[in-house]
């Protein structure tokens, strides 16, 4: 019998080994292109979460796989006061906490029964009314490789948001069928539109993440695909070389994700809960 992949002894594995950008992003493409995809991430979510009229100064947030902190900077950035995180692993927890003192994490898994009601006083008081302005997932959902466990995830996060909260959180959202690995599902986006709709959200917009500095999942082109991996390759070969490809892409990235709506790999899907 093949044995049952474990996403938490993955995760704490990965962690231990290295927690860096490049331990929670592309592992194979170094440090230094890492760090180029995630100042293309800040610049992304920062545009999409100001266009929302919130007034994050006021704003209770969860950031669900909160791994190195990243998004946990981008909440703060925006002015959200105090940030929640979960993480599925003791190891991010534990650093999470030596790291930003005057935030709330938590270890949980989010695709677990009740996976964000029972942890922690933060969590526990969304039961009692005081529930969440926000909640953010960002490139985790899709690690999430039990179809059951992924639903209950927007189940989930959907019962610790206030009625008209939103939930921002990217993912693949394939065109074609499921693609799946190991440690990752890439879904269709036919079946994630139906997962977030099933769990009380309704669509409010997508938008790409990346158009050219992440792998092409959402292309069926082998052609595309191995132009990509031409083009990404020397990333892998010496630090240097993976800054001048990401200095190269990168500021060709944010100015594309702000003009193309559809991409051929990872977007942003804002979400909100039904009812407010």
């Amino acid at each position: 019998m093949t044995e049952r992949f474990s996403a938490r002894d993955y995760w704490q594995s990965r962690l231990s080994q290295s927690y860096s950008l490049q331990g929670v992003g592309y592992q194979r493409l170094g440090r230094s292109f890492n760090q180029w995809m995630y100042k293309v991430r800040a610049r992304v979510f920062a545009r999409v979460a100001s266009r929302l009229g919130v007034d994050w100064s006021r704003a209770r947030v969860l950031d669900v796989g909160s791994g190195t902190g990243f998004y946990v900077e981008q909440w703060h950035a925006l002015g959200v006061p105090k940030v929640i995180g979960v993480d599925i692993t003791s190891k991010a927890v534990e650093e999470l906490r030596r790291r930003f003192p005057g935030d709330e994490f938590h270890e949980a898994d989010v695709g677990a029964v009740d996976g964000l009601q029972t942890t922690g006083d933060g969590l526990r008081a969304t039961a009692h009314g005081s529930r969440l302005t926000a909640v953010s997932a960002m490139d985790v959902l899709f690690h999430i490789v039990d179809d059951d466990a992924y639903r209950r995830a927007f189940v989930n996060i959907a019962s610790a948001l206030a009625p008209g909260g939103w939930f921002i959180w990217s993912d693949n959202f394939l065109h074609h069928d499921t693609e799946r690995v190991t440690h990752q599902a890439s879904r269709s986006l036919a079946e994630s539109e139906d997962a977030v709709r099933a769990a009380g959200f309704e669509i409010v917009e997508r938008v790409p993440m990346f158009v050219l500095m992440n792998y092409p999942t959402d292309s069926t082109s082998k052609l595309g695909r191995l132009a990509w991996t031409v083009m990404v390759s020397p990333a892998a070969l010496a630090e240097p070389l993976g800054w001048l490809v990401g200095a190269v892409l990168a500021p060709v990235d944010t100015w594309l994700t702000s003009v193309v709506r559809e991409s051929p790999t990872t977007e942003i899907m804002v979400c909100r809960k039904v009812g407010g």
